[in-house]
């Protein structure tokens, strides 16, 4: 991808994802120079069960960090910095003196906690910690699977009450790792992963004793919570110690919010939006906590050193890019993603056809896990081609109704749209974005903004980059998209897509998930 030649300094930046580990090397103007990338295997014991191992990942991360600077060609006085981005939740416990994890890591995904989470609910419900955590009772988060592998590994409570045990998200164990694991590994996690485990209080910024004795969580296993965009440490572990010995670990971002940060959405109420297998929208609300009334997460954007913490609301869609793959794998109506374009542009509409892919439910800002999929307004006139129609306008409808939540808790209007992720090579879905949300919708040159976010929090730290006002310089536009849909029209298909939304619920009864 490059040559030797490529003139220096680097930032790395790892991306410890749900799928894969990978790393990016990138230049002082956010442009790509290598990546290196490794899947790790998926884990599933039992229905609703998602794990992985941790000692996996921790080499597939040594592997691609040497890969990626082998192949720009570098070494290591050319790396002024290194920054951690993470799928967020997933959780890992470790013996700190061996440093082997207790049990395989417990994934994001995984809903083995529902029957815990309900029982903590108990008379007050799924708000019980809201006010002080921003978000409500659910498997997703990260303290309550820690409580999980307490009761459920033989020995491990006795041990992690003697001091022995170390819990992280897999920013903190990879960053343990790093800084040289048992030999004096840094034990810190940052305030965006922090504010993801149901334990930390968003006001103080620290963790909140009261909740985590609720939960069942003892204090003395919890890291260390710092800014996203400080040194935490040195790479001395591992085969990389070798490598890059000396250079600093300088940032820590959870995903969302480092896709946040590389499309440098640094001022309140702006928004990006991630299209993967489901959609990730994240709002900058500035220095404000807002309690969300709408069905949306309250959460920490990022947090740049002494600089005061910048909050944002999130809302989350599970089914997107994924019911492309359904239309593909299940029902055969296409052979390749791209094609559902293709189809898609054959017919001027969707025939009064809605597609609500609520495959698990529906997440937000409904929240009901007794809805179920549908398809509504069928007639004998609609075809393939509006369906696949139909499948990018649930995208667009839903990415619609986090818009409204959005604006509805902050009280700030939607300006434009940052968009990332690979559904946005779709260019009528990013059409369809923009005319249901009556706002232009932007996809950057650089696509990884997620690996983009963690090198400029990486780089701010350390001074490779002087402030967010560079990083808002080095951002470009690839592409733009304007509302073309009359607003009669757009109210009128609104209005059609609630009613089908509507349809979806009650479906199970009594939460007869069996």
């Amino acid at each position: 991808m490059t040559d030797a030649h490529t003139a220096g300094p680097f930032i790395a930046a790892i991306d410890q994802g749900t799928t894969s580990s990978r790393c990016i090397v990138f230049d002082r103007d956010g442009r790509i120079v290598s990546v290196d990338q490794k899947e790790h295997e998926q884990i599933f014991p039992k229905p609703g069960w998602v794990e992985h191992n941790a000692n996996e990942i921790w080499t597939n991360v040594q592997e691609v960090v040497a890969g990626a600077v082998q192949k720009a060609g570098i070494t290591r006085d050319d790396i002024k910095a290194i920054g951690i981005t993470n799928q967020r939740e997933t959780t890992v416990l470790w013996d700190k003196n061996t440093g082997e994890p207790v049990h395989n890591a417990i994934v994001w995904q995984d809903t083995r906690t529902d029957a815990l989470c309900k029982e903590l609910g108990r008379n007050v419900g799924q708000d019980r910690f809201r006010r002080e955590t921003g978000l409500p009772l659910a498997s997703y988060f990260a303290g309550p699977k820690a409580r999980w592998l307490l009761d459920n590994v033989e020995g491990l409570k006795e041990r992690a009450e003697a001091g022995d045990i170390l819990f992280g998200t897999m920013d903190t164990w990879v960053i343990w790792n790093l800084t040289g694991g048992v030999n004096g590994g840094k034990h810190v996690t940052d305030v965006t992963n922090a504010s993801r485990t149901m334990l930390m209080n968003l006001h103080t910024m620290e963790w909140d004793d009261k909740i985590a004795e609720s939960i069942g969580v003892p204090l003395q296993i919890l890291p260390e919570i710092r800014s996203s965009a400080e040194v935490y440490g040195e790479v001395t572990g591992g085969k990389l110690g070798d490598l890059l010995g000396g250079i600093p670990v300088a940032s820590a971002l959870g995903d969302q919010q480092a896709a946040l940060f590389g499309q440098t959405c640094f001022s309140e109420g702006e928004v990006k939006s991630t299209y993967g297998t489901g959609t990730f929208m994240v709002m900058n609300t500035g220095e404000k906590i807002i309690n969300s009334y709408a069905g949306l997460l309250t959460t920490v954007g990022y947090k740049i050193g002494e600089e005061p913490t910048v909050y944002a609301l999130e809302g989350s869609i599970a089914v997107t890019g994924s019911l492309v793959q359904w239309m593909r794998d299940q029902m055969g109506l296409i052979s390749t993603a791209a094609e559902i374009e293709t189809l898609a542009l054959s017919v001027e509409d969707n025939g009064g056809a809605y597609f609500v892919p609520a495959f698990s439910g529906l997440f937000a800002p409904h929240w009901r896990s007794d809805a179920r999929g549908v398809i509504a307004g069928l007639t004998r006139y609609v075809t393939k081609a509006h369906l696949a129609r139909a499948v990018l306008e649930a995208t667009a409808w839903q990415t619609r109704e986090i818009a409204d939540a959005m604006v509805k808790d902050s009280g700030d209007e939607l300006v434009a749209l940052k968009v990332d992720g690979g559904m946005t090579a779709n260019n009528l879905l990013m059409q369809t974005l923009s005319d249901v949300l009556d706002a232009p919708v932007v996809r950057p040159m650089v696509a990884e903004t997620t690996c983009l976010g963690a090198a400029y929090a990486a780089g701010l730290a350390v001074g490779f980059w002087n402030s967010t006002d560079d990083l808002r310089a080095n951002w470009r536009r690839a592409a733009e998209w304007t509302p073309r849909m009359d607003a009669e029209t757009r109210d009128r298909e609104y209005k059609n897509w609630l009613k089908a939304v509507e349809r979806t619920m009650g479906w199970l009864e009594d939460d007869d998930e069996s």
